[in-house]
């Protein structure tokens, strides 16, 4: 048998895009998860995620909600969806993100305007190649209060102060949980086997109780 080759992220960037160009896109990908879609006022990213990318973003979702569910922690899982404001000019596309804190406030919504509902609680970066795009002015004018980046070793937990973004060892919206402890699961959920996996997550959040 021959070997299956897995083809690498790709990010590309266009500059002098119209505002319209990028809604005709999203449009034109709204039943599907990738490419996914970064703009910022003419500057639009298209990133392609490689099996790595997606290995770790699944780790780190499945680490969230387990981690939530341990606490008794309400939360709503909004994946990748799609978050932009014409009047800004900027849109974005995370490879997941959750309502923490304004969960109940969101309960049951179907439909968000990023105009008047709040941003999520945390987005999720994995970051396997450098960003072409910087994205943190995006998300702070979103005003996204923390965000979680791993580029394939490290997490490192971000929290919004103001306009900028500043690097915390523990996440605000799951305290109990240390940036360290999260790179180091998000790690070994590549390494082990599901059931092993599962087995150390559960662990770990009993002992965060």
């Amino acid at each position: 048998m021959g070997n299956v080759l897995t083809l690498p992220e790709q990010r590309v960037v266009l500059e002098d895009v119209s505002w319209g160009t990028y809604e005709h896109l999203l449009s034109d990908h709204l039943e599907k998860s990738v490419p996914r879609f970064t703009f910022d006022r003419g500057r639009l990213e298209i990133m392609s995620p490689s099996s790595e990318h997606e290995e770790y973003k699944q780790a780190l979702t499945m680490l969230v909600v387990m981690l939530a569910d341990g606490l008794g922690i309400d939360i709503r899982n909004l994946g990748s969806t799609t978050f932009k404001r014409s009047e800004l000019e900027r849109g974005f596309e995370a490879d997941v993100c959750f309502y923490v804190q304004s969960a109940a406030r969101m309960h049951g919504k179907i439909h968000i305007d990023p105009a008047v509902d709040p941003a999520p609680d945390l987005v999720i970066e994995v970051e396997v190649t450098a960003p072409a795009l910087n994205k943190l002015p995006i998300y702070a004018e979103f005003h996204v209060p923390k965000i979680w980046r791993y580029d394939g070793a490290r997490l490192v937990v971000l929290h919004l102060s103001g306009n900028e973004y500043f690097e915390s060892s523990k996440s605000l919206a799951f305290p109990q949980a240390s940036a360290h402890d999260i790179s180091r699961l998000v790690r070994q959920g590549v390494s082990l086997k599901s059931t092993e996996w599962l087995t150390e997550l559960r662990n770990w959040v009993r002992e965060l109780k």
